[in-house]
């Protein structure tokens, strides 16, 4: 008898097919109102979910008694509790290196975009009001040569590293849990405190996970330690830091410029004063948004939801300790 996956995220067409020959599926085309009623109607006949964007809490899956593998299209997994999954022996299982390398892409972009203004630059050519060749009060700031400041050096932190150190000749320094020897190898890189980065980076830039230690971890006294100079840029998570204290950071000029492509909320609210400041480049967490790396972690996801569902380890386990192997 097939096992029955419930999907709430719409899979290519050959994705799908690899799925339908070995399970019944159900597809909940969106997460709408009338999408998690589904949803919920269906968790209880459900082996295995695979999906991203949803937080998936003990009183949801409770409604799936049956239910033995999460695989999730994302790396971050913090729409979960892997705890109860432990504690249940349900497998969650993620997407990590499919997407470092488009993601560092972006982080790039976004040190780009803002340092150059070229969000603001090109919206005032749109809007027909460039008249003149450029003065000052319009001119950015260079990249190359600049001291790159990573903080979460992880597979995208170093994917990152490498652009700045190896395209742009960027002193690399970096804060993580631990020192990276690879990392200070390849790249001349050198390990700071959180405090010694803030003070001494060019460019900011988070890579880490969203936990409950990093949590609001860049806050107002954090930003205290930045200089007019210094340009933030999150590919992280939102909720790394105080949302209203980057705002005001940025309103009075504690720092130069901000690079987001995530937020506390998202969508990020029309009405935010974010998307009032000429020196922000929001972009909708899209660190991950190409054709190719969008596919590539939906067949990582498969694959490990197919692994699961025979009895085999996925590749991708994120919590070890549920597996029975």
């Amino acid at each position: 008898m097939k096992k029955h996956i419930v999907l709430y995220k719409k899979l290519s067409p050959s994705l799908m097919a690899r799925l339908h020959e070995q399970a019944e599926v159900t597809l909940i085309e969106s997460l709408d109102t009338e999408g998690l009623a589904q949803l919920r109607d269906a968790l209880p006949r459900a082996h295995g979910l695979l999906g991203a964007s949803l937080k998936l809490d003990a009183e949801l899956l409770d409604l799936a008694p049956d239910l033995e593998a999460i695989a999730s299209v994302s790396v971050g997994v913090d729409n979960y509790d892997i705890d109860y999954l432990t504690e249940r022996r349900i497998l969650l299982s993620n997407t990590p290196d499919v997407l470092t390398e488009t993601t560092a892409d972006t982080g790039f972009a976004l040190i780009l975009a803002t340092a150059r203004r070229v969000v603001e630059l090109a919206n005032m050519v749109r809007a027909g009001e460039w008249q003149r060749n450029l003065v000052p009060a319009h001119f950015g700031t260079d990249v190359h040569g600049k001291t790159l400041g990573i903080i979460g050096m992880g597979r995208i932190g170093e994917a990152l590293a490498q652009r700045g150190h190896c395209g742009f000749g960027m002193p690399v320094i970096y804060h993580s849990h631990s020192p990276k020897l690879a990392v200070e190898q390849r790249f001349d890189a050198q390990y700071r405190s959180l405090n010694e980065l803030l003070q001494q980076a060019d460019f900011i830039c988070l890579t880490l996970p969203l936990t409950a230690e990093t949590e609001r971890l860049i806050g107002a006294e954090e930003f205290a330690l930045m200089r007019p100079q210094s340009i933030f840029i999150n590919i992280s998570r939102g909720k790394v830091v105080d949302e209203a204290a980057l705002i005001e950071a940025l309103r009075t000029g504690q720092i130069r410029a901000a690079g987001l492509d995530v937020f506390e909320r998202e969508p990020l609210n029309h009405d935010s004063p974010l998307l009032q400041m000429d020196n922000v480049v929001a972009t909708p967490h899209m660190g991950s948004a190409t054709h190719e790396t969008r596919e590539a972690m939906a067949a990582c996801a498969v694959d490990n939801l197919l692994a699961a569902l025979t009895g085999e380890r996925p590749a991708n386990l994120v919590n070890t300790r549920a597996w029975r192997g």
